[in-house]
């Protein structure tokens, strides 16, 4: 995995000698934390492993000892089984100044193959090309052959560029490779049919696509085979009407990202798909903080901005 680790420090993070560094795992992610810490002591920087409390739930808080630790450093890798990336403790860490690298659910085969091992530098113009977009545009509609028929307003909000690459305070998730970002409160109206995957909470590739309908930003039904009724069971446990927000909307982008795989960083960055995300919307421009976050991926979306095609049939429009 030394390779890989070494795209994630020197590449995507550009660790600099002398730089604190925190690596937040757990159990299962620890051979994957241990090389990162590895490239990381082999940039000149001090790494240090940080395990959090259990937690039961992608993107619930992760304690306040390990915020303290976040908030801290100069550079932050999140190999975990359960997501961070959505949380008070992460943004009050890049507020402070940190560099935050998301590796949810990482695997040790993507440490070694597939989308860690793109250009990101060659791909980020076209990140930059559609988060531009995203901020300049009014109103967003996105349409799939499983059903899809999903607007929402995009005034007044700010795209953003997940490039996998940080070279100053902020935060990418790795390898995905995304534009994105939080639509305007209340306005998505229509329908999302997720026929890609869902890599959140063990629900991975779909099989029965799973149907969502929206109404005045909210999700009001999840309807489809035994994942959706998983998902609809899991979302009402949380007693929180705020998991149910459409908080995301995502471009992925990562030409090595070919196959939904279940693992949760390619699935989301494979080339040609785009993504809601439902819950929390406070770390990508919103502001709404939630219980949980999660995504949901379609194949083969087409996706206007205003009067302009950008993704049709998940062939990509724009140059960049």
């Amino acid at each position: 995995m030394r390779d890989g680790a070494r795209i994630l420090v020197r590449t995507c993070a550009s660790v600099r000698a002398g730089e604190d560094v925190i690596i937040v795992t757990d159990p299962a992610r620890m051979a994957i934390a241990r090389a990162v810490a590895d490239a990381a002591l082999e940039a000149g920087a001090i790494a240090s492993v940080v395990i959090p409390p259990e937690r039961s739930i992608d993107n619930e808080e992760p304690g306040p000892a390990v915020a303290a630790a976040l908030r801290a450093t100069d550079v932050a890798f999140l190999p975990v089984t359960l997501a961070l990336a959505h949380t008070r403790a992460v943004r009050e860490a890049i507020g402070a100044g940190a560099r935050v690298l998301s590796m949810t659910a990482f695997t040790e085969r993507m440490m070694r193959e597939g989308g860690l091992f793109t250009d990101f530098r060659a791909r980020k113009p076209l990140c930059d090309a559609l988060a531009a977009k995203l901020t300049a545009g009014e109103r967003l509609r996105v349409t799939n052959p499983a059903g899809t028929d999903l607007t929402m307003s995009l005034a007044g909000v700010t795209g953003n560029n997940h490039a996998c690459l940080l070279d100053g305070p902020g935060f990418s998730a790795v390898p995905n490779i995304e534009a994105n970002c939080a639509p305007a409160q209340g306005t998505a109206e229509g329908v999302f049919v997720c026929d890609g995957s869902i890599p959140y909470y063990g629900v991975g590739p779909i099989r029965d696509p799973v149907t969502f309908r929206i109404s005045k930003g909210f999700v009001t039904n999840i309807e489809g085979g035994d994942q959706a009724g998983f998902l609809a069971d899991l979302l009402a446990r949380q007693d929180d009407p705020w998991v149910y927000n459409l908080a995301q909307f995502a471009f992925g982008l990562n030409p090595a990202c070919t196959e939904f795989t279940g693992e949760m960083l390619n699935d989301e960055g494979v080339n040609g798909t785009v993504h809601i995300g439902i819950g929390t919307s406070a770390n990508l421009g919103g502001t709404v903080s939630a219980k949980t976050h999660f995504d949901a991926i379609n194949r083969a979306p087409t996706v206007w901005i205003d009067d302009e095609a950008l993704l049709r049939d998940g062939d990509l429009l724009v140059d960049g």
